[in-house]
């Protein structure tokens, strides 16, 4: 220990601390490395130490107070910021929120979104402060129960420290062909001009781009991901073969022939047809990006958003110029399977990010595996069309439909807008006056909007996942946004999707439901302390065993009615299937207006890629034979499906069962004051539980809802495998015919186990929810009622303390609640007022 690190425990009170910081031979050097956990093992009482994290901070920041009369007074300043943010959530309800609601109308004369974020500042400021106390408490908590003896209790308090949890994040997908706008919207929403390029009409983007916030540093940076070696060696595998398909037939009009050149000629240059299929796996290839040999993932970090973009081309765009016709030499955008941008100072993205996708899979198996994950995991979903094509053109409606089992019953997905970019464009612009623009954008808007809206109206197949009250069409100018030239802001509607995002942002109470976890788990420590209560523990406990008994039953009769309904609309589709599987088959085998040569190459595809083939280019339509054969069992039980596990509203699966159970813990509260703080232990827990098992539901519901699709190609490999074997001057009707004798052979069983596979995995379901409600709350009641340990040390300072900022942003949660009508999941809705 030197004399700066003593010099400064003197200067701020905590000298009674020298000799411990002695002992563990902290210098100046070791100061400023100090971490949360050696800090709290420094210094373990909690007034204290806080006292010395506000120093610490202050001096680390170069404030350097010298003397107790500095430093009070800054830590002064630094508490009434903290204190001026909470008032700001206090007393804001009739003011600044009620100025908001004039301004979502278009009548204020700021952006409400832009308003937003600089209201939201300072309680970013106080939610950053509250979740880092609130963690460093718990360390500690968790740090202090690890030196005490390993009771049941003790362990039990350990884990669920362990499991405290943050939300996941919102996934906003992004679709659209190549012009629509896609870049530029991304770019006009999050403020960054420049991010995403955009502009030119013969490049587009080729992989996933993830745009997030970076809540780590100020720079820009992008995280590269590739594909493995493997996963190429395997890709120039299946390129080598259609080249040789191609040999001597004409390529102009072959899009898998283009796009193998393409990626042929982006990795190795032009010299590609001069390489070997074995030489094309050496390691001087790829010395540019030694991360791709060695699995590892690419970091690029940037002091703007212009040199960031610059640096990304080469990994995200299948273009070959840069700026002014500046060639590159080599671009690795086929070796990438996703890149994550990461952006500073954006509120937008703090929980949300948003996902530029490709219009259909991948038949890189991991960027396929990839794609489909992200799309069944969007909450949101950006259809990005020209506002003059936007009901007419053909690709965004095929998008959108062949996506909407993957996104709707298959998926999480509550929203779909239809974004209608360049709504600045009008014919003779130079002929109006300046004035009349706005009015004819306005007319022009709405024109477009009613006409999109008429057009989804007539969308069978989509209509089956969504209904018309999640489908929303803006008219967008990322151009006169960024501007301003023709257009007020809020006439662009970018403002109303960046209000979208923050709201979509901020129903994520992540601090919230951190910090009441935390106060469960602390009640439960001063709780188990507590003497003499043993009769009213014993009357508590048979009530709640009682009501679990209860509620156990309410969940399982929705359930066995679910049940019931699917096993009806399964034999209706299996029934189905058996008489129309060949005719549909049929179609897909034998489709009119293409010749025996070009099928012939698309349908070899097709079995090479296990039954599904998407053309590269517009002209073409997605051929899935595995979806085609289930298409009945898929019809008939899609209205069941979404009734039962509904994306939108609040009701949740199974009629809402999951969040009406209830423990009535708040009655028994009032009831029992003595045992208090162990039912608002019980009261998280409940909520944390519920939370758990409605996020395993949306996940096993999207493998339920596929393994139709999925039983079907299992069934089908076989074939494919045989099919795929063929060469020769025969082979389009040798794979025909494989096909059609599979399906004809296996027709009165296939259909059959793909509906058994899905009856087993929803019982398996029923178990599961069943079984956790029951075991975790049983569990619960058992150490937090049945067991007291009085050797667990004394929290009631974190407990208070704890108390206290839960209480704060419980105010402060329930604005933003009123606000945008959304419902706090997780522990902090049980602990609302």
């Amino acid at each position: 220990m030197d004399e700066f690190v003593r010099g400064k425990l003197t200067d701020w009170g905590l000298s009674e601390w020298i000799p411990k910081f002695e002992d563990e031979g902290i210098d100046m050097e070791c100061l400023y490395e100090l971490d949360d956990e050696e800090i709290c093992s420094l210094i373990p009482n909690i007034g204290p130490r806080k006292k010395f994290n506000k120093r610490l901070k202050l001096l680390k920041e170069g404030q350097n107070p010298t003397n107790q009369e500095t430093a009070d007074v800054s830590a002064h300043e630094h508490e009434a910021a903290a204190d001026n943010a909470q008032v700001l959530l206090s007393t804001s309800d009739t003011s600044v929120r009620g100025k908001r609601q004039l301004d979502l109308q278009g009548e204020g004369g700021v952006p409400p979104a832009r308003k937003r974020q600089r209201e939201k500042n300072a309680e970013s400021f106080s939610d950053e402060i509250i979740l880092s106390d609130v963690k460093n408490i718990m360390r500690c908590v968790h740090q202090r129960l690890q030196n005490e003896d390993n009771t049941k209790l003790n362990a039990f308090l350990k884990t669920k420290i362990s499991d405290l949890e943050t939300d996941k994040r919102e996934l906003v997908g992004v679709f659209g062909k190549t012009g629509a706008g896609k870049s530029s919207l991304i770019n006009a929403i999050i403020g960054e001009k420049n991010l995403l390029p955009s502009g030119s009409v013969s490049a587009c983007t080729t992989v996933m781009i993830k745009v997030e916030a970076n809540m780590h540093n100020p720079k820009y940076e992008a995280e590269i991901e590739f594909i493995t070696k493997e996963e190429w060696r395997d890709e120039l595998w299946s390129m080598y073969h259609i080249l040789q398909d191609n040999a001597g037939q004409q390529k102009e009009n072959d899009d898998d022939y283009r796009d193998t050149v393409e990626k042929l000629a982006a990795v190795y240059g032009e010299e590609w047809k001069n390489i070997s299929l074995e030489n094309r796996m050496d390691n001087k290839y790829f010395k540019d990006i030694p991360e791709f040999l060695q699995s590892k993932r690419k970091i690029l970090t940037c002091e703007s958003a212009e040199e960031l973009s610059a640096r990304l081309v080469k990994y995200t765009r299948s273009d070959s110029k840069v700026g002014d016709g500046e060639k590159v030499t080599r671009q690795y955008w086929p070796l990438v399977k996703c890149v994550t941008v990461r952006v500073p100072n954006n509120d937008f993205l703090q929980h949300v990010t948003l996902v530029d996708l490709p219009g259909s899979g991948d038949r890189n198996k991991s960027r396929d595996k990839m794609w489909k994950g992200i799309v069944g995991s969007c909450s949101t979903v950006w259809i990005v069309t020209d506002i003059n094509r936007a009901a007419a053109e053909k690709e965004p409606w095929e998008i959108l439909e062949n996506a909407s089992s993957l996104m709707g019953n298959g998926g999480e997905c509550q929203h779909i807008h239809f974004i209608c970019t360049k709504s600045d464009l009008i014919e003779d612009w130079d002929d109006h006056l300046a004035g009349a623009v706005p009015a004819l954008v306005f007319k022009r808007n709405m024109e477009a909007k009613k006409t999109v809206i008429r057009e989804f109206s007539q969308q069978r197949n989509i209509k089956k996942h969504f209904s018309e009250n999640c489908f929303k069409v803006f008219t967008v100018s990322s151009k006169e946004f960024l501007k301003g030239k023709h257009l007020k802001p809020e006439e662009t509607e970018i403002p109303q999707l960046q209000e979208f995002l923050q709201d979509l942002n901020d129903c994520h109470s992540e601090t919230l439901n951190y910090v009441s976890g935390a106060y469960g788990i602390l009640s439960l420590i001063q709780g188990a302390r507590c003497r003499g209560v043993a009769n009213k523990k014993a009357a508590v406990c048979t009530e709640l065993e009682e009501t679990l008994r209860r509620e156990l039953d309410k969940v399982k009769k929705p359930m066995e009615e679910a049940y019931e309904a699917f096993e009806k609309c399964l034999d209706k589709g299996v029934k189905e299937s058996k008489s129309s599987c060949e005719g549909n088959l049929k179609s897909i085998l034998y489709p009119g207006g293409t010749s025996g040569r070009g099928f012939h190459r698309i349908l070899r595809c097709v079995v090479e890629n296990n039954g599904a083939y998407k053309p590269k280019r517009k002209e073409g339509k997605e051929i899935n034979i595995n979806m085609k054969l289930s298409s009945c069992l898929t019809d008939n039980i899609d209205e069941e499906f979404r009734k039962t596990f509904p994306n939108e509203g609040k009701c949740g699966p199974f009629s809402g069962v999951i969040s009406m159970f209830s423990l009535d813990t708040e009655w028994l509260i009032q009831k029992y004051k003595d045992v208090e703080l162990q039912l608002i232990f019980l009261k998280t827990e409940e909520e944390k539980i519920k939370t758990k098992v409605n996020k395993t539901i949306r996940d096993r519901k999207k493998i339920i809802y596929s393994s139709l699709t999925g039983t079907i190609k299992a069934n089908m490999q076989a074939c494919y495998e045989r099919a795929a074997e063929f060469r020769g001057p025969d082979t389009l009707n040798n794979m025909r015919d494989a096909i059609k004798k599979h399906v004809h052979d296996s027709k009165n069983v296939m259909f059959q186990v793909a509906k058994d596979v899905m009856l087993t995995q929803l019982k398996d379901l029923k178990m599961y929810i069943l079984e956790e409600l029951e075991k975790s709350l049983k569990e619960s009641i058992e150490l937090s009622l049945k067991t007291d340990d009085y050797s667990i040390p004394d929290f009631s300072a974190e407990l208070n303390m704890v108390k206290r900022y839960r209480d704060e942003r419980q105010t402060s949660q329930g604005e933003e609640m009123s606000l945008t009508g959304a419902d706090p999941r997780g522990p902090a809705a049980a602990l609302s007022p």
